[in-house]
């Protein structure tokens, strides 16, 4: 018998290709989420466009015989419209006008129908309810990464002998495979794989306090070239983001992409704009023309897009937190920089009035070519897998790319810390030559005491 699969609107409103995503499978679409399909076909969102990808997908299929007949589909499945089951009994309190209940409801009749039913949906509630009537339930997720504690960090910690440290700082590489890698408890470790660009922490096997910073490249262990720069006066306090500048002052030839995970008050925002403004503004190599900053949440739909005023007045409340980390940048005296609030604010809508930062919503970067731009995607956790991949493929010719997030404050509903874009993107382009990435950690956190407490307790 072949398995039976109910999609809710969400799961193709997520991605139109879930209606081919079961081989050899029976999918049914019930007719209430064609009706909710419909509702969003004239979105400007990327809900809109995927329900009228559907809506083309659904099209091309039926050319093939009728929809609630049943077709063919090229993976060996069936796809059929179910429009039966009004007579199956739900629990009375249930509303049989809502979208929800109707699904579930025709989930239960094809059950008693004898069909091996799941339902596919990412609304919780729903699989709840669902579960209730002992209607086997699954979220759907097209393109999941793996659990959080086993997914790519861009750094290691090994041990080696004194000997290769002394060497290391004598010639600044070390040949991977001429050396031996030991754990922290000094037995040998076999088969360890390092990537390109991935940074590692050295200690020496003999002397607790002796150890190296260092990254791959072509399977050499080679020594970080900008760990001492201090980008707009910035000081990195500690490893992870002496990593973090590394990756992010490589030039955009060498790694045109960087990536970088981790808790709040990190530093991630105030270093990748402090290293844009250093290029920009005290380098003259002319190798970046402005700073554009991105936040994953503004995507200029119905959300904001009725708001009064200008795109950028729009934006403006989203943006604030990089006001804040510019209030830092601008002026680093922490006991002068907020007596004359009035000058602070003039010198930081300098930087926006001559267009070495500018802001937009990250919809508007579909169909761009962004050639040599500094850009910040900041909060990337809340993009989808596909949103990633149109903003990546936007950067043109010397252009930098940043992603910027923390899997744990997804605010998407639909996401999860193995389906947001920003982990997705870590995986797939981890080992690329052309990527630099960092996770940082909890006790990295440099905003204040507070806010490193409450990122371990919290």
């Amino acid at each position: 018998m072949k398995k039976t699969y109910v999609l809710d609107t969400n799961v193709i409103l997520h991605s139109p290709q879930s209606i081919l995503s079961f081989p050899d499978a029976i999918v049914i679409i019930p007719e209430i989420v064609l009706e909710e399909l419909d509702t969003f076909k004239k979105n400007k969102d990327e809900l809109g466009a995927n329900a009228r990808h559907a809506a083309r997908l659904l099209d091309s299929l039926k050319e093939k015989g009728k929809l609630y007949q049943g077709v063919q589909l090229p993976n060996g499945g069936i796809l059929r419209v179910e429009m039966n089951h009004y007579d199956t009994q739900i629990p009375s309190s249930w509303d049989k006008e809502k979208a929800d209940n109707r699904i579930i409801q025709i989930c239960k009749g094809l059950k008693e129908d004898k069909e091996d039913v799941c339902l596919i949906t990412k609304d919780i509630f729903e699989r709840i309810k669902a579960d209730s009537l002992d209607i086997d339930t699954e979220d759907y997720n097209e393109k999941v990464v793996p659990e959080f504690e086993s997914q790519y960090t861009g750094r290691k910690e090994i041990y080696v002998s004194d000997e290769n440290i002394n060497k290391f700082y004598l010639e600044k590489e070390l040949d991977i495979n001429n050396i031996t890698i030991y754990d922290s408890e000094g037995n040998i470790m076999d088969k360890l794989k390092f990537y390109s660009n991935e940074f590692l922490l050295m200690h020496s096997c003999e002397k607790s306090k002796h150890s190296a910073l260092a990254k791959i490249r072509k399977n050499k262990i080679i020594s970080l070239v900008y760990k001492e720069i201090n980008p707009f006066g910035i000081i990195p306090r500690n490893i992870g983001q002496k990593f973090m500048l590394e990756a992010l002052y490589s030039s955009a030839k060498e790694i045109p992409l960087v990536i970088i995970k981790g808790p709040a008050g990190t530093a991630k925002t105030l270093f990748s704009i402090a290293v844009g403004l250093q290029k920009i503004l005290e380098e003259s190599n002319n190798e970046f023309r402005r700073i554009l900053v991105c936040r994953a949440n503004v995507t200029m739909d119905e959300e904001i897009g009725y708001l009064p005023g200008t795109e950028q007045e729009k934006i403006a409340p989203f943006m604030r937190p990089i006001l804040d980390n510019l209030e830092i940048l601008i002026d680093s005296d922490e006991k002068e920089r907020y007596k004359n609030e009035k000058e602070l604010y003039d010198k930081i809508r300098e930087l926006f009035d001559r267009r070495i930062i500018t802001t937009e919503a990250v919809a508007f970067l579909r169909g761009r070519s962004i050639v040599k731009n500094w850009v910040i995607i900041d909060e990337a956790q809340n993009l989808t897998p596909k949103q990633v991949k149109a903003i990546t493929t936007r950067i043109g010719e010397g252009s930098k790319l940043i992603l910027i997030g923390d899997p744990e404050q997804i605010d998407h509903p639909f996401l999860d810390y193995r389906s947001n874009g920003l982990c997705y993107a870590s995986e797939r382009m981890k080992g690329s030559t052309l990527c630099s990435q960092v996770t940082l950690k909890y006790d990295e956190c440099e905003r204040s005491p507070l806010a490193y407490d409450a990122s371990k307790r919290l």
